[in-house]
């Protein structure tokens, strides 16, 4: 690089892709250069399409002074920033942050990516669930719990069934007892790096959590309690609305009867219509019907020929078809193509609205990988995580050209060791460059996350700029609901439901925070 006449004299390369001459510049002129290039960059990352009125304009100031604030003083005076270190370090200290506690009271919409045995609180399973009669626990030949309703517990040996009420009573200190068997159950760990070294780790003991869980969830009358605490604690942590990816695995009764899928179905049905009479201001709840990935290939096929049985009777509530498990060892999408093309097979063709968990690994090239390919190649409505989604350029020009949202899932992608650092998540170029996408929180009561609120200050925190505001939590909200499985006269209703109650969170905050003119606190 040379200098003349007061002008720096390099090369350019125009965003228009054309490579020109080497040009001098003034000082002026390369302040102006470099402006424009930060405008249309501004111009294409995420939220940036809304316009803030002036109330709201004044609460994204309000979060960006915050933000800096907590940015600034790990930048500069090297205190933690929660998003760069796992959740179990963290949580206890994101509940101080101002950031935080705007987005707490804020209406986030929906949360579209859960799944059933993992979204009501550990706290409340054990100190509701495990006090009802006939509860029973024991522990197998590993050393690993286990739960069950029971009339009268089956005679193992194996596995030694105990009343949980006498074993509670045994110990002598029910609130320790309760403490330990909620450590017992909870994947939380003090030290998450030692304890989980793996990624095959974290989600041995994750799957440890669901078979107790499913222990005790599946007794039909849990179920329908269980479900209700889980619409109530999402509504109280300001969401509006929950897909659920849900297994029909059956329920049970204490005699050891099991139930067939439509007995499920109308106990989701009947529980959520229930709840929703009762508040009103709640959106809904649907379904995504959800293989194992780990299944025969026939018995995937079973699944989508119930899924289109069900499609008929229970439209009200599911809503497309998808396959879960641990991604890595499962089998991949391409393994059932045969299945999942089945319905397009059919006479006339039956629409399968799939909604596939693909991307969820940190290897590249893999079989895993690869399902990122199959999803947008069976249409998908939407992928579940897309964590490796940067690793390809051709399909991220699809899914911006089909308009296919990412729901991501920033504590659940750190918990289980795909990225220590969230502003090192592959999401954070996808907020840069406008993709659609959603944030939501996976498995939230697995790892003591809030419904929603959490993995919204995580995203919020670490993956956008730091003069990002109000428009990107507002741009999430909205994308919540405009990519939801709901019909489209279901959309327009819950619009006018969420835009009632922002405009209440608006206003609410301005009281809170603003006096005279001037921000306080």
């Amino acid at each position: 690089m040379t200098r003349s006449c007061a002008k720096w004299c390099f090369p350019l390369l125009m965003l228009t892709g054309l490579f020109i001459h080497v040009a001098c510049m003034s000082i002026s002129e390369y302040a102006a250069e470099k402006q424009r290039i930060i405008n249309l960059e501004e111009s294409v990352r995420f939220g940036s399409s809304l316009v803030l009125d002036k109330q709201e304009r004044m609460i994204s100031d309000i979060l960006i002074t915050a933000k800096r604030a907590e940015i600034e003083a790990s930048r500069v005076n090297g205190t933690v920033f929660s998003p760069a270190i796992n959740f179990f370090k963290s949580r206890n200290r994101i509940g101080s942050s101002k950031v935080f506690q705007i987005i707490k009271r804020m209406p986030k919409g929906g949360a579209l990516h859960t799944h059933g045995s993992a979204i009501t609180s550990l706290d409340w399973l054990v100190r509701n669930v495990t006090y009802r009669s006939n509860c029973y626990m024991c522990y197998d030949k590993y050393g690993h719990l286990q739960m069950h309703f029971y009339d009268t517990p089956p005679k193992n040996s194996y596995c030694q069934w105990e009343s949980v009420k006498h074993v509670r009573e045994r110990s002598g200190n029910a609130h320790l007892f309760d403490q330990q068997l909620i450590r017992n159950i909870s994947i939380i760990v003090d030290d998450p790096d030692s304890t989980y070294v793996t990624v095959n780790d974290v989600w041995h003991k994750f799957s440890l959590y669901f078979k107790v869980v499913n222990g005790l969830y599946r007794y039909t009358p849990i179920f329908k309690d269980y479900l209700q605490q889980a619409l109530r604690e999402f509504e109280e942590d300001n969401v509006q609305y929950i897909e659920i990816r849900a297994t029909l695995s059956p329920l049970y009764e204490l005699n050891g009867t099991k139930h067939d899928q439509e007995h499920k179905l109308q106990a989701y049905r009947d529980t959520i219509n229930d709840y929703m009479t009762t508040h009103p201001d709640f959106i809904g709840c649907k379904l995504i019907q959800s293989g194992i990935r780990f299944y025969k290939k026939v018995d995937i096929l079973d699944d989508i020929k119930s899924y289109i049985k069900y499609q008929q009777n229970y439209s009200d509530i599911v809503r497309g078809f998808d396959l879960i498990g641990q991604e890595g060892p499962g089998n991949p999408l391409s393994y059932y193509l045969d299945d999942l093309l089945y319905p397009s097979t059919l006479n006339p063709p039956v629409s399968v609205p799939y909604f596939f968990h693909a991307g969820e690994t940190d290897w590249e090239g893999s079989q895993v990988d690869l399902n990122l390919v199959d999803a947008v190649l069976l249409n998908t409505t939407r992928i579940g995580h897309g964590f490796a989604l940067h690793k390809h350029p051709r399909v991220m020009k699809m899914i911006k050209q089909k308009d296919i949202p990412i729901e991501v899932n920033p504590i659940s992608n750190q918990v289980l060791k795909l990225v220590e650092d969230l502003r090192n998540h592959g999401a954070v170029a996808l907020f840069a460059d406008g993709y659609p996408l959603v944030v939501s929180s996976d498995d939230p009561a697995a790892w003591g996350a809030l419904p929603l609120s959490h993995d919204f200050y995580m995203a919020y925190m670490a993956m956008t700029r730091e003069d990002a505001g109000l428009e990107v939590l507002k741009q999430l909200a909205i994308n919540s609901i405009q990519y939801s499985a709901m019909t489209s006269d279901e959309k327009m209703e819950a619009m006018k439901k969420w835009e009632k109650m922002w405009t209440e969170f608006i206003i609410e905050t301005l009281r809170r925070y603003v006096r005279g003119g001037q921000v306080i606190g």
